[in-house]
């Protein structure tokens, strides 16, 4: 066999594979995602709607740390060059179970709450409720700009271990699609505190 065949089928396994990958990472949807006008910005809100596969629920009772990542995006479109990024934020969750207390935790930063069940740690995690992520100068009056937000578990941040294991295998994917919508501002309604 040459080499350039040799080349040219591991190729094309490795295409199927990421294929297949993207197609089953795929398992989390994004509801209800709208952005207000709020006084400092402009904040996010929305719903993510998934079930956790039993592997990653084993691993999180089993001590292993899940990291799960929201990512936003604000972009201006324009026909006569690449679409204008206007703002860009990622929100991460470090979901664990500490044995001891007998808790879950959810965590973002500095701050993290303690949950009894890993239903409730979910339920939180599944809501995302007034996140800033643009400045209030960012968007222009009369402009039209595209909104993307989408959710996956970060498969980087596992222990060495277990990211060998992750590749490729579906108990471990877990993510959505990008939603997007229009923005325009002006038409955002203002929130009060």
């Amino acid at each position: 066999m040459s080499r350039a065949l040799i080349l040219r089928c591991v190729f094309c396994w490795l295409a199927v594979w990421l294929l297949a990958g993207a197609a089953l990472a795929a398992e989390a949807e994004i509801r209800n995602a709208t952005l207000t006008s709020a006084e400092e910005g402009y904040e996010l809100s929305a719903e993510i709607s998934f079930e956790l596969p039993p592997r990653l629920e084993e691993a999180i009772n089993r001590g292993v740390p899940l990291y799960f990542v929201t990512e936003f995006e604000l972009q201006r479109p324009r026909w006569y060059w690449l679409d204008q990024a206007v703002s860009r934020r990622t929100l991460t969750w470090r979901l664990s179970y500490h044995a001891l207390t007998r808790q879950y935790r959810l965590s973002s930063g500095a701050l993290h709450q303690s949950f009894a069940t890993l239903d409730q740690a979910l339920r939180t995690l599944q809501s995302v409720r007034h996140w800033p992520v643009a400045d209030k100068g960012a968007l222009k009056l009369g402009e039209t700009y595209e909104a993307s937000v989408r959710f996956r578990l970060d498969l980087n941040q596992l222990p060495r271990p277990f990211q060998v294991g992750a590749i490729g295998n579906r108990d471990w994917q877990l993510g959505s699609d990008w939603h997007t919508w229009p923005v325009v501002p002006g038409t955002l309604a203002v929130e009060r505190p």
